[in-house]
């Protein structure tokens, strides 16, 4: 099943769960309890931290939510959570971790820290994706596609890039992504 984010993150061939982690948890169960699917394939875009490209198509089967703050002390968290798909090895090499958290990073030296973690690129909603397919146990997976960097001009490049970039995503699953 083709799970996206809704609004101006639509698909044909997807179901809309709600941006950010909250409506994407909350939908996403709602839909898996009506009919369970063999897979969830999360389509979306996602902001870079600096190795991936813009309009280069990632994907991932691991996740990780982490605020900002983390990385300068400004917060304290009894949790850093990761979650990884049911069909991915624990040790899995070449998955790219995705961020997700309620904000889109604009501090370059922040998107450092991240990528010093091994994390790549950033999407709202891909955490919670995980965390409810690891939950009712159905593999997932994300499909995105870099429409920013995460640097002041973030939100700028972003809505300049976000057609395009859409365009370019809808190609490539239907060309190369199996049904899900």
């Amino acid at each position: 099943m083709y799970i996206c984010a809704g609004e101006s993150e639509q698909f044909d061939f997807a179901k809309a769960v709600g941006i950010g982690m909250v409506d994407t948890a909350v939908n996403l169960t709602k839909i898996c309890t009506e009919t369970v699917p063999d897979e969830i394939v999360f389509i979306g875009t996602a902001g870079s931290y600096g190795h991936a490209g813009i309009f280069d198509i990632v994907e991932s089967k691991s996740a990780v939510n982490i605020e900002n703050s983390y990385f300068t002390a400004g917060a304290y968290t009894p949790m850093v959570s990761r979650e990884t798909s049911l069909d991915t090895a624990p040790d899995s090499t070449g998955n790219v971790v995705v961020n997700s958290s309620n904000y889109i990073t604009t501090d370059e030296k922040i998107a450092r820290c991240y990528l010093d973690e091994k994390i790549e690129i950033e999407n709202m909603e891909f955490f919670a994706v995980l965390r409810m397919a690891k939950l009712l146990e159905i593999p997932a997976k994300g499909i995105f596609i870099v429409t920013n960097y995460c640097n002041k001009k973030a939100h700028e490049d972003f809505l300049k890039n976000h057609k395009e970039a859409m365009d370019r995503l809808d190609g490539y699953v239907k060309a190369h992504a199996k049904k899900a």
